[in-house]
């Protein structure tokens, strides 16, 4: 592999219309905008879970799409190929497929929000494939702003713990999981950085300065990594910097940065593992106060200590440049030490009791078994191997093998797995996203999910590439920011292998802006900067009748997009003022209000609820029974109707026998349902009260 390095002019493209003189200025604020735009997802979506703020952020995202993919089309250099439209390609093609599958999902309803959440992911895609042509050459800004996200949400996720009277109140866990309200979340966006953070601290062009500062970011960021016990994320953090390590050669500014960050964070997080006001469930608030104190001056420490250490290592560098042999044979080493570990692993395996053999099995039986012992909620976790994710994959591949072709439908999971399931546990999702797909969209879902990691990762290796051969490229500022993003994309599809982070916007986003972008950059031979300012690049493509009427179509695509994104949401909203009318005596006002939101969204169920409820209130038995047995015949599959169903015949009617029969069908979708089991223990008291009174009345005559 070359070492050589080539730098490469920091200001800002031509392209950009800014005189060079503002350029830095230029550079900031976009740097800040996408850090401002990250932050503001992870705090206004938080796990994404809400309906009404997860909404926002789709469309706001569609939005954002629509004009800036409008833009790039306009703007674009003629000479300049398509990078990038083959993954954009199948990744359309994967949501064409969620939405199809509301023909056929299990819950229709939830097909639809994850038809618009993926819509929205795809949107956030072709936002990072969009301004790799708008701005090009500003990937610094795209690496430092999500940087800058990262270390400020890991921040404040420790702030929590330092201040919790303030932040955290009514916390009752010891892992950090705000503003998410998910520890492994938390651990995620931390992980994010560190590749980053690297690039920052190893890199060759810009200020000093700014090389310095990644000392205390990398220690800030391993805190909260091991504070949130994800071991996930740790994972995904190793693997995503093996990969920077092993193809950049800026290895020893690389590991300066990391082994002093990494071995200060983890002597603060260990010493916080000890801390029962700190990493303890449960814990009083005065306790955990004090803890917190001790904390927040432990970090103060940590930023002192790693500041000087990065002054120090960077004014050495600066000052005695080492020769490149020297560096050579230092890179060699660190690599072979990395290829080591794994050998010093297996060493330690094979000197314990079970021996290395035993050791490997035991281990798999943990990490596959799911009547393995699950580890506590504490920091031993870190080491345990057991996970409730076994049990997990194993009903998710149940679903897969029950319709192995198109799946139970997008979002289908939850539903399905409460008819297969084996204990009492409660999840939305399968902790892992080719399992999920799999059971939601079966091997179709399969096929065009990994047929658009192929061309993702074949845009990737034309970026980044190629690294061996005659036309093997030198190493420049940018290959080396290419690669950080790909170290980013990493890291997020690690995680997305064993938890749910493509459903959380703030650990998602950051990561698909970074899929877009290296994929749509191109071969770095190719010059990405076209002739003339971006106003005057509009005008021209603006004069061309096709750029024009296929700029138009992106924004009429996406404001359809959005458009469809918030009719969920708004029928939500339509049945909760159907429920407020029905308050407040307005029944004929909540029957039309029900209609409407049944109108539209037609595959929910909830305005049939409402509306059989104002029917029920207005004295309208049979049509309330009519509404009710509507909503059973049209989505079967959903447990709540069957439930609501039974107890209007059970209440209402007072028809036990039908009630028992209706509730049955729920407990086949959910034999665990605590509602209706109570239901049927009800409807069947009910009937043995009706059996012994005729009974007794047949006696009589």
């Amino acid at each position: 592999m070359i070492t050589t390095e080539v730098s490469e002019p920091l200001a800002l493209s031509s392209s950009s219309g800014l005189p060079s003189r503002w350029a830095p200025l230029g550079r900031l604020l976009l740097t800040l905008a996408f850090a401002a735009l990250f932050c503001a997802l992870s705090f206004h979506a938080s796990g994404g879970l809400q309906l009404t703020t997860l909404t926002r952020v789709e469309v706001f995202l569609i939005a954002l799409a629509g004009i800036l993919g409008a833009l790039s089309l306009l703007a674009s250099a003629r000479t300049r190929k398509p990078w990038g439209l083959a993954s954009i390609g199948f990744f359309t093609l994967l949501v064409f497929i969620t939405g199809a599958s509301i023909i056929w999902a299990i819950d229709p309803a939830i097909a639809w929000l994850e038809t618009n959440r993926t819509l929205a992911l795809l949107a956030a895609f072709v936002v990072g494939a969009a301004l790799v042509r708008l701005a090009p050459g500003q990937w610094r800004s795209l690496l430092g702003g999500l940087l800058i996200a990262s270390f400020f949400i890991s921040l404040y996720a420790l702030l929590t713990k330092v201040f919790p009277a303030a932040l955290s109140e009514n916390e009752t866990y010891g892992r950090l999981r705000e503003p998410f309200g998910y520890w492994n979340a938390v651990g995620l966006t931390a992980a994010l950085g560190l590749p980053a953070a690297a690039w920052l601290g190893a890199r060759r062009e810009g200020h000093a300065a700014a090389a310095v500062l990644a000392y205390p970011v990398v220690g800030i960021l391993v805190v909260a990594l091991m504070l949130a016990y994800s071991r996930g994320s740790l994972l995904a953090a190793a693997i995503g910097l093996a990969f920077w390590l092993i193809l950049v050669p800026l290895r020893l500014r690389s590991a300066t940065v990391l082994i002093a960050g990494i071995g200060f964070g983890a002597l603060l997080g260990v010493w916080a593992f000890g801390q029962s006001g700190l990493s303890a469930d449960r814990i009083e608030l005065p306790l955990r106060s004090n803890a917190g104190t001790e904390l927040g001056v432990g970090l103060l420490a940590l930023t002192v200590i790693l500041l000087i250490i990065g002054l120090v290592a960077t004014w050495l560098r600066e000052r005695h440049a080492w020769p490149a042999r020297t560096t050579r044979t230092w890179g060699a080493l660190l690599l072979i030490c990395l290829a080591l570990a794994p050998i010093a692993l297996a060493a330690v395996l094979a000197t314990s009791e079970k021996g290395f053999s035993g050791s490997i099995s035991s281990g798999w039986k943990s990490l596959t078994d799911p009547n393995a012992k699950q580890p506590r909620n504490d920091p031993a976790r870190l080491t345990a191997i057991g996970s409730a994710r076994a049990r997990y994959w194993r009903d998710a591949i149940t679903i897969f093998e029950s319709k192995p072709l198109l799946g139970v439908g997008a979002g289908g999971y939850t539903a399905a797995r409460l008819i297969v399931r084996k204990d009492d546990l409660d999840v939305l999702q399968a902790h892992g996203f080719l399992v999920q797909t799999a059971s939601d969209l079966g091997a179709v879902g399969l096929a065009v999910t990994l047929a658009l990691l192929a061309a993702w990762l074949a845009g990737a290796w034309r970026a980044t590439g190629p690294w061996r051969g005659p036309q093997r490229r030198q190493w420049s500022d940018e290959r080396a920011g290419m690669v950080a993003l790909a170290a980013v994309v990493v890291v997020f599809g690690v995680s997305s292998l064993v938890d749910w982070s493509w459903l959380i916007p703030g650990t998602v986003v950051p990561a698909l802006f970074a899929a877009g972008w290296l994929v749509a950059r191109g071969p770095l031979g190719e010059q990405i900067d076209p002739a003339g300012s971006l106003r005057e690049r509009l005008r021209s493509g603006l004069r061309n009748p096709w750029r024009a009427g296929a700029a138009a179509l992106v924004i009429a695509i996406a404001a359809l997009g959005a458009w469809t994104v918030t009719l969920p949401q708004r029928s939500v909203n339509q049945s909760d003022a159907a429920l407020d009318a029905l308050v407040a005596g307005k029944n004929a006002e909540a029957q039309d209000l029900a209609r409407e939101a049944e109108s539209t969204n037609p595959f929910s169920n909830v305005p049939l609820y409402t509306l059989a409820g104002a029917q029920t209130v207005a004295g309208d038995l049979p049509a309330a029974e009519a509404t009710l047995e509507s909503a059973v015949q049209r989505r079967p599959s959903v447990i709540a109707g069957w439930i609501a169903l039974a107890q209007f015949r059970l209440n209402e009617q007072d028809d036990p026998a039908a009630a028992k029969r209706d509730i049955k069908a729920a407990l086949y979708l959910n034999p665990r349902a605590l509602q209706a089991k109570a239901t049927f223990l009800l409807a069947y008291r009910a009937v043995k009260r009706a059996d012994e009174k005729k009974a007794k009345q047949n006696k009589k005559n």
